[in-house]
């Protein structure tokens, strides 16, 4: 099976209902990535993932290549072998990661050397290396090595960072294609630029203009949701996807909460990932249909009802409030798995759901009840 993309049916907001096919499967669109940083969902097994109807998941390049090494991976038949996985999987390039190693690493035009959070041993990532990691792991979908900043950031940095970010994208992908054609085989891995700018729309424009000129299979939204208002990321976010090409898998990075989910596809969002619903389960923050349940409180203690009353994951069809609170407060590891499998499941729901509210032209109004029940957060 190779790889392909193609929108399906589209609204005037600019959402997108489209397939995604790759060699491990095909993936309906808009998508939600679980983040399996370490080639694992935290607290979910690869049946559990399966049973929740995951059809892809994220893996982390930096974490990946510092433990157990790629070299290794690949050796073992590569991540889809190695963590017991048939469906798609996404990595990404370790860029954030080291963003926030502030304090371990220097970002130079080479690359970034950075001391492993681990060990401290000293690494080098450039955007080959980033790369070489990606095609050893084999993972579906690969990300090229960006300059992720802090926001809000001076214009002069976002300006910089800009011409990192397009220096590496083109560094990878020559690499990327210059392997192909050494291996005198048809790519088995799509490879993905990433759009930067901060919040500055120009920026955005020129980053865009620029990735375009590299011919990637699809693009990435990055370096937002890292602490501007909802309303920045979404402006942001509509100032790329009106340039990028419209036959092309749109990305937006780290992102978001259950209410904010249909904005980013309203504005032609394909596909996003974030932690937020396996965190918050381990911190006792189930999300439902009609806002969030902080399980450890007191309210709870007797109460005899499901997690979520309109929700069908086994976890709302077996186990009650009442269970849950108890698990937390007795420090048992079941209170991380069951409440996990809810909210990966709640946040799959939604994209079901949306995507089905895009063939019934109702995107608009699903968003509104959405806001509205995250509005009065019975929190």
């Amino acid at each position: 099976m190779s790889f392909s993309f193609e929108v399906l049916k589209s609204e005037p907001t600019g959402a997108r209902r489209g397939r995604l096919t790759t060699p491990h499967g095909v993936v309906q669109t808009p998508f939600f990535l679980p983040v399996g940083t370490q080639a694992s969902v935290k607290a979910l097994t690869q049946e559990a993932l399966e049973e929740l109807g995951a059809e892809i998941i994220l893996a982390n390049t930096y974490h990946l290549y510092l433990r157990p090494g790629h070299e290794l991976i690949r050796r073992l038949g590569g991540l889809h072998q190695f963590m017991s996985w048939p469906r798609a999987v996404l990595t990404d390039s370790g860029g954030y990661q080291v963003f926030s190693l502030s304090e371990l690493r220097k970002i130079t035009d080479e690359g970034v050397r950075f001391r492993s959070h681990l060990d401290g041993s000293e690494h080098l990532l450039t955007p080959e290396k980033a790369a070489e990691i990606q095609l050893a792991l084999g993972s579906d979908i690969a990300m090229v090595l960006d300059e992720c900043i802090e926001t809000p950031a001076p214009r002069e940095q976002a300006e910089a960072a800009l011409r990192r970010t397009t220096a590496w994208a083109r560094r990878a992908r020559e690499y990327f294609q210059e392997s192909a054609r050494r291996n005198g085989e048809r790519p088995s891995q799509w490879q993905f630029g990433i759009v930067q700018g901060a919040t500055f729309p120009d920026l955005r424009h020129e980053s865009a203009r620029q990735l375009l000129d590299l011919d990637f299979p699809g693009y990435a939204v990055g370096g937002l949701a890292v602490g501007e208002p909802h309303e920045t990321t979404c402006e942001m976010t509509v100032e790329v996807t009106a340039l990028l090409p419209k036959d092309r898998p749109r990305y937006l990075m780290g992102v978001g909460r259950p209410e904010q989910i249909a904005d980013y596809v309203a504005l032609g969002i394909d596909m996003m990932d974030c932690v937020l619903p396996t965190r918050a389960a381990r911190h006792a923050c189930l999300y439902t249909s009609e806002g969030r349940v902080l399980i450890k409180n007191s309210r709870f203690a007797e109460d005899q009802r499901p997690i979520d009353s309109n929700c069908s994951c086994s976890v709302c069809r077996r186990y009650t409030r009442a269970y849950l609170r108890h698990l937390f407060a007795a420090g048992e590891m079941t209170a991380a798995i069951l409440a996990t499998h809810h909210n990966v499941h709640f946040y799959l729901d939604i994209m079901r759901r949306i995507r089905e509210a895009i063939e019934f032209g109702n995107l608009a109004n699903f968003s509104s009840e959405m806001h509205a029940r995250y509005a009065a957060d019975p929190a």
